[in-house]
């Protein structure tokens, strides 16, 4: 009980988290566009800017983060995340110029810790062979997440731009509130391991990881697969409205609509998938479907045509969480949250 409880709350946290971060894509291009002016192709570029921004810091300081989880616990630095991300939503709220954003990007990926070290949260009460199902279980929170923000995202940005960042600062702050008052701790002194910097730099991260047999392979497995997903945030609302000419409530129905599937697929599909098929097969088949769902979203000339696809191009997320169960298997119980942080 005290351990479906645990892994509840993670569960809750993950929804909120992801709600903050649907509710602002659907109206970026906005956003930008208020502070630039130019063209939505312009505005398309400088999104792409602070993604980048935002991936870079996450990069570096990502192992970091997670190595800091395996010595101080899960609960501080969740908590300080939080904290972090609530200040940076306001400071894009009331940013004034595109720079403003540029540095709320940066603080964004040096405390982007939420997901990854709900993921070694997830890793410390589950049993090895339920590893994937529960990861999966992570998946679908945050397709849940995906259909409640960009759907308030796309509603409240009809009343501006900059509404749906106040939205997101308070769905952090309530995130922040309940961690303390509900999250426990789930290092102990058995698997805590001692933080070194040799090892939570990210070169450091990488080389303590891959040494473990078959990890190296599935590491730049995992890379090439998450450089394919993240063109969905990174273009979507930009193409959307280029495309079709959505305004954001379509936009945020459009990756709400995506949520459900993706919600469904991770919470309840893969489980008897991977019963079925076992992980490997379980991502050689996300994989596939993939590679023709990317295909079909590149020739597509009308807006129905996106919906029509959302039940199958979700199917795709079923080897995310096959593929983390496999690498968290390999590594042992004091350096989940460093694999986490290098993922």
């Amino acid at each position: 009980m005290k351990t479906r409880s645990a892994i509840l709350f993670i569960l809750i946290t993950i929804v909120i988290d992801s709600m903050g971060i649907g509710i602002i894509l659907p109206v970026m291009p906005d956003l930008i566009l208020e502070l630039e002016g130019g063209s939505l192709g312009q505005a398309a570029l400088w999104g792409g800017v602070l993604t980048t921004l935002f991936a870079v810091m996450q990069f570096l300081c990502g192992p970091v983060v997670g190595n800091l989880s395996d010595w101080y616990g899960r609960r501080p630095v969740l908590l300080i995340s939080l904290f972090v991300i609530a200040i940076d939503y306001v400071l894009m709220a009331v940013a004034g110029t595109i720079w403003l954003l540029v540095i709320a990007r940066i603080i964004a990926g040096i405390a982007a810790a939420t997901h990854s070290t709900a993921s070694a949260f997830m890793a410390d009460v589950s049993r090895p062979e339920e590893k994937a199902q529960n990861f999966g279980l992570i998946g679908a929170a945050f397709g849940v997440g995906f259909v409640l923000g960009p759907l308030l995202g796309g509603v409240l940005g009809e009343y501006g731009p900059r509404v749906p960042f106040y939205a997101a600062a308070l769905l952090a702050g309530a995130n922040l509130v309940l961690g303390y008052f509900a999250l426990p701790e789930t290092v102990t002194d058995k698997i805590r391991r001692p933080f070194t910097w040799a090892r939570a730099n990210p070169f450091g991260s990488f080389a303590s990881v891959s040494r473990l047999p078959g990890l190296t392979g599935l590491l730049v497995v995992s890379f090439l697969n998450t450089v394919a997903i993240y063109v969905y945030p990174v273009v979507w609302a930009y193409f959307t409205k280029e495309a079709f000419g959505w305004e954001p409530r379509t936009v945020g129905l459009s990756l709400a609509a995506y949520g459900v599937c993706t919600a469904v697929v991770q919470g309840w599909l893969i489980r008897p998938v991977i019963a079925r098929l076992g992980e490997f097969k379980t991502v050689i088949l996300g994989f596939i479907i993939d590679v023709f769902a990317f295909a079909a979203l590149a020739i597509v000339w009308a807006g129905w045509m996106v919906f029509a696809l959302l039940p199958f191009t979700s199917l795709g997320a079923l080897a995310g969480p096959a593929l983390q169960g496999m690498m968290s298997r390999a590594v042992s119980d004091d350096a989940q949250g460093e694999l986490q942080g290098v993922l």
